[in-house]
């Protein structure tokens, strides 16, 4: 069983029975979002590997559904802006590295708490170092070189 849980300023979310919620009451939903109280199983796919990238570590949208075997980037975005809030949605990210946009700041904040590999570009704008922070799948690869970039300090 699935409830539903308000997720990163606007998103929706969907966890699990049994796990806990941030609010007492129920949340907000918003009115383009039809949610039933279990998620599709293709949305359950998408969160499990969400939850499975290691810390530290993301993979893009087209990597999720390239691992799953089955949709796109734009059915991956789908599902984790439906319902992301419920996992770490910092690590599904585009391929360009730019942070999600509307929610840059507190995707930062974990990518800095996660020691995740970020570059500065020209204009001084953090972006994930792809290279160094795109995680294949692969049990037991938490990182490429075991470096930190100095983008954290």
């Amino acid at each position: 069983m699935v409830a539903r849980t308000d997720g990163p300023a606007g998103h929706q979310g969907a966890r699990r029975s049994g796990t806990p919620t941030s609010a007492d009451g129920p949340p907000a939903y918003c009115t383009m979002c039809r949610m039933s109280e279990e998620l599709p199983a293709y949305a359950e796919h998408v969160l499990e590997v969400a939850e499975r990238i290691p810390p530290g570590r993301v993979m893009t949208y087209g990597d999720v559904a390239e691992w799953l075997g089955e949709g796109g980037p734009r059915q991956v975005g789908r599902v984790m802006a439906l319902y992301g809030g419920a996992v770490p949605w910092w690590r599904v990210v585009r391929a360009d590295g730019v942070p999600l946009p509307g929610h840059e700041l507190r995707a930062l904040e974990h990518y800095r708490a996660e020691a995740t590999p970020l570059r500065l570009t020209a204009a001084g704008e953090p972006r994930l170092d792809m290279r160094r922070a795109r995680w294949d799948g692969a049990p037991g690869d938490p990182g490429r070189d075991g470096t930190r970039d100095e983008a954290h300090t």
